[in-house]
């Protein structure tokens, strides 16, 4: 397979996936907005998909990857094991370092008294998507089509309530309903970022295959516990979000087995 086709399978599985956050916040514009548990469900949902695709797509792969390099024993679980915790230390650390605001905890890192709140909001979500789309990224460049099609569709259905979970925290700030859908449709554009690089990295170095893999699972890893778990169980409605995350757990692992 020529390097160059799994990079742009990359970009473009990445740019879907990214293009569905605009249609989860589609209800905006209509006024149509679900009541708060039903937003925790969804989340909860968004939280399974990931969960499930950063093993079943990105940490096994890592795994079998890493065994076809240096055989079997402990050389490749300490591989996959360092940089799971590699990609969770460099999303903890763009979480400290960028300013921006969660939608209930209010803002966190540096000062940013000088930044408008709106793009507090727009730092939060390019350390949310980024990852994401790294994800989807690798997958393609690890295995081209097979290796990053699950992904790109897990990603995608949990874009859509994360999209609409922003809207609605624009709406709630003051920006009126155009507005608030267009931000949060242009948050989802930083993942075919993520993606590019991804897929290039893993195209032009096959050695770092299996480093990559289990980088993005860890920064995925670190999103699901630090922002969409969290952010499900503040309202008292974590039973209907566990309960989406297990749905979103089975119906990831139901597509990786059967598109995989």
């Amino acid at each position: 397979m020529e390097t160059s086709f799994p990079i742009a399978l990359g970009f473009l599985g990445s740019l879907a996936a990214g293009s569905l956050t605009a249609v989860g916040a589609v209800p905006v514009l209509f006024g149509r907005i679900p009541s708060r548990a039903t937003r925790d469900l969804l989340l909860g949902f968004a939280a399974g998909v990931m969960l499930a695709a950063s093993f079943f797509s990105l940490i096994i792969p890592a795994l079998d990857a890493a065994e076809g390099q240096f055989d079997n024993g402990a050389l490749p679980a300490a591989i996959v094991c360092v940089a799971i915790l590699l990609g969770m230390g460099a999303v903890a650390l763009m979480n400290e370092r960028l300013p921006h605001e969660h939608f209930k905890t209010g803002r966190e890192g540096p000062d940013a008294a000088s930044l408008r709140r709106v793009w507090l909001f727009i730092f939060a979500i390019t350390i949310h998507n980024f990852p994401e789309g790294l994800a989807v990224g690798v997958g393609f460049g690890a295995d081209g089509f097979s290796g990053g099609l699950p992904l790109a569709i897990g990603i995608g259905l949990q874009n859509a309530p994360e999209g609409l979970a922003v809207a609605v925290s624009l709406l709630g700030e003051g920006y009126s309903r155009r507005r608030a859908w267009g931000i949060a449709a242009l948050t989802g554009l930083v993942e075919p970022v993520g993606g590019l690089l991804g897929a290039g990295i893993i195209s032009i170095s096959q050695p770092l295959l299996p480093w990559g893999l289990a980088f993005a699972a860890g920064a995925m890893l670190y999103v699901i516990s630090h922002e969409i778990i969290p952010e499900t169980h503040r309202s008292g409605h974590q039973n209907r979000a566990t309960f989406g995350l297990a749905v979103g757990l089975v119906i990831m692992l139901f597509l990786d087995v059967w598109l995989g």
